[in-house]
């Protein structure tokens, strides 16, 4: 089972725990012209995903992290800020995709506090994976209209898991598993398949483990790297905002920094 993402709110008695794992292919909602249309995207979307994980797994950057906890009027009770040395690390074993981060400490908040709970959010920036060729069959699609951000003309694609396939995301919670209800919306450039900016939540699905609200808003913006003129839309920024019955969490995630780097190894055989 492909762990690719996960959220988790660390108290003095249980830990919450969101993973994404992996499904495949494509499916759209009934229609003639937007359907061709629709599918069309998605297929650009796809290959473009594809090629683009093999760069975001390429390259490192610096993630900043905000950790917040909110009172019942929405103020700040807590606030936490970490930086970290941020990549991706990919394998893919006989087919098999893999991914998990990795985050090497360059300044870490103090631990000064006691029994109280902070939000873990990890993974968001990979959402981009919803439209992987892998994952896709596990969503039913939907062509929303057209939206300038940032002088970008984009197309909005709707997505909705299906209810009875296996879910990409499940929230883990003492020592059982819930299947995520995601739904949310991505903005897609409609010539290339980049994703510009993806919103995703479960709404009020898993009130009866005592979680409310889940949303995620996550920001792409195009990178190139060195003489090359292919521009990548990599992730800038992540915001996740978690409620339960009784307590209230906000993160934010910020991207920068992003350079090339390669890996060699090599194996010796010792002489005896």
């Amino acid at each position: 089972m492909t762990h690719l993402s996960k959220i988790a709110a660390l108290g003095a008695s249980a830990a919450t725990l969101f993973a994404l794992f992996a499904c495949s292919s494509f499916a759209a909602e009934s229609g003639t012209l937007d359907t061709q249309r629709l599918n069309g995207l998605l297929e650009r979307t796809a290959g473009q995903t594809s090629v683009f994980l093999d760069q975001f797994s390429d390259v490192k950057c610096t993630e900043q992290v905000r950790q917040e906890k909110l009172s019942g009027d929405n103020k700040v009770d807590l606030k936490e800020e970490s930086t970290y040395d941020y990549l991706v690390i990919l394998t893919n074993n006989g087919g098999e995709l893999s991914l998990s981060e990795s985050r090497i400490p360059i300044h870490e908040a103090k631990k000064d506090r006691k029994n109280t709970s902070m939000l873990l959010s990890n993974g968001f920036a990979t959402l981009f994976l919803v439209f992987h060729p892998v994952y896709a069959d596990a969503f039913k699609f939907t062509l929303g209209d057209q939206e300038t951000i940032a002088g970008h003309r984009l197309q909005k694609v709707s997505f909705q898991h299906i209810t009875g396939m296996k879910s990409p995301a499940a929230l883990a919670l003492r020592g059982r598993e819930y299947p995520l209800e995601l739904t949310g919306t991505a903005w897609i450039d409609p010539e290339t398949g980049s994703i510009a900016k993806i919103e995703a939540g479960i709404a009020d699905t898993l009130q009866d483990v005592g979680l409310r609200t889940l949303t995620s808003e996550i920001d792409f913006s195009p990178l190139t790297f060195g003489d090359s003129k292919q521009a990548y839309w990599f992730p800038t920024e992540a915001r996740v905002e978690v409620e339960t019955a009784r307590q209230h969490w906000r993160n934010l995630h910020q991207f920068t920094g992003y350079k090339k780097f390669s890996v060699s190894t090599e194996e010796k055989v010792a002489q005896k």
